[in-house]
């Protein structure tokens, strides 16, 4: 299937998700992110996440700021196997204005945003949370393909904490780089 003929489906599974949680505390979000730093790779290590993803191999999130503001993302996966073809998406998100730089909206189809907030980062830029209010999605990136189990453990009671149902949670099968 081409991509072009997922990104509808995409935009309806950010928007449409029948398993969303009836938590409806603000998501916590660091006092300020500082956007340029937090542009280049990040590595998918578990999500619960929409259609597109849910075979996901080798995941990451690339962040690239533009000139007038706007940050184009790359995000490539490998469907089914380490083994499968490399697949991307291109959404282009925004920093709103009132989030401290942790509040985006991230398009994927004009005009439709997508809520993408910085809920979680580690103060040295190397871990984040990313989630949505409707508790529907959920990713746990890193600028490295693997991390600690410690860190993982940490990362899952996190997202609990943020009142996600972490059994939904799928870590991210990520090849040694």
């Amino acid at each position: 299937m081409r991509m072009r003929s997922l990104l509808p489906l995409l935009a309806l599974s950010l928007f449409g998700s029948g398993c969303s949680s009836t938590d409806t505390r603000p998501l916590p979000r660091p006092p300020s992110v500082d956007v340029p730093r937090f542009m280049g790779d990040w590595y998918v290590i578990a999500h619960i996440p929409s259609w597109p993803e849910r075979e996901a191999f080798d995941a990451v999130e690339s962040y690239a700021l533009k000139p007038d503001g706007r940050i184009q993302t790359t995000f490539t996966y490998r469907k089914g196997s380490f083994d499968a073809p490399q697949k991307s998406m291109h959404p282009v998100g925004r920093v709103e204005k009132d989030g401290n730089g942790a509040l985006w909206g991230m398009q994927f189809i004009w005009p439709i945003q997508a809520e993408y907030v910085i809920a979680w980062l580690r103060d040295d830029y190397g871990q984040t949370i990313v989630a949505r209010s409707k508790r529907d999605y959920v990713w746990y990136m890193a600028r490295t393909p693997q991390v600690s189990e410690s860190d993982y453990q940490q990362a899952v009671q996190r997202i609990a904490a943020m009142g996600y149902d972490t059994a939904r949670l799928r870590r991210v099968p990520q090849s040694v780089r």
